[in-house]
């Protein structure tokens, strides 16, 4: 068995930061055709377009504001106009500012986050999911986060966005789920990226020991986890958090 996206066009939002790019490269080496959504770094989403040609994947990047529907809806349109109907969306975008105590964050920093966690999600289920009804098939995933199980401190505006999405996602599986279209959350641990191998790794000795295998994860195992979401062979995995963190958190059952 393999993973095999060809005929597939998936769009990935946030697609120019450290993991959207690994996820966009890593579904178009299983064959798929990619739509890159970016916010505001046109020259990284010009860079990984001419990655992913060289590919042999057909691509597009499409500048969009994930926090507004209207934009979403445009976003919809561009990409039907460039690839055609999409199989699978990555919500991948996140907004993001400096951490602190519930009683310094800013309360903006709350309602952004709800915005591009939450919101995102709502907006792209309503443009991409009803032309997914129509083919009766669809993979619709979203990037959450092993925090959203930890609750430590200063992480509460990132916390409380991502658990009111994972909430849209486990709705949104029951809803859609007769339709053969699977509804999936990826929650990745602190995550090994392509600015660290560059820059140096940051300092992680006191979050290793609490990892059963001892490491962290890096930015291609979080995408191997996305592409298998979006391939055949999750057909029948449905309304789940997959945390992707070496088992530092565990979902009770």
């Amino acid at each position: 068995m393999r993973i095999d996206l060809s005929g597939k066009v998936a769009l990935i939002t946030g697609a120019t930061g450290e993991l959207g790019r690994v996820i966009a490269r890593s579904l178009a080496e299983c064959g798929a055709d990619i739509a890159l959504h970016y916010h505001s770094n046109e020259a990284k989403a010009a860079e990984l377009k001419s990655t992913i040609e060289a590919l042999g994947r057909r691509t597009v990047a499409i500048k969009a504001d994930v926090t507004k529907q209207d934009s979403i809806a445009a976003l919809k349109q561009s990409v039907e106009s460039s690839l055609g109907h999409v199989d699978i969306v990555v919500a991948n975008a996140v907004v993001q500012y400096k951490w602190t105590s519930v009683l310094e964050q800013p309360a903006e920093d709350y309602a952004s986050q709800f915005e591009s966690s939450v919101m995102q999600s709502v907006y792209l289920a309503k443009a991409f999911i009803p032309s997914m009804m129509e083919k009766n098939s669809g993979r619709f995933i979203g990037i959450n986060t092993e925090c959203s199980m930890q609750n430590f401190p200063t992480q509460s505006a990132y916390v409380a966005g991502k658990r009111g999405m994972d909430g849209v996602y486990r709705v949104l599986a029951k809803e859609v789920g007769e339709h053969q279209i699977t509804v999936n959350q990826v929650a990745p641990g602190w995550t090994i990226s392509e600015r660290e191998r560059t820059n140096g790794l940051d300092e992680s000795a006191n979050y290793i020991k609490n990892v059963p295998l001892k490491r962290r994860g890096t930015d291609q195992e979080i995408a191997n986890a996305v592409a298998f979401l979006a391939s055949d062979l999750a057909s029948f995995i449905t309304g789940a958090y997959i945390p992707v963190s070496g088992g530092n958190v565990m979902p009770t059952i």
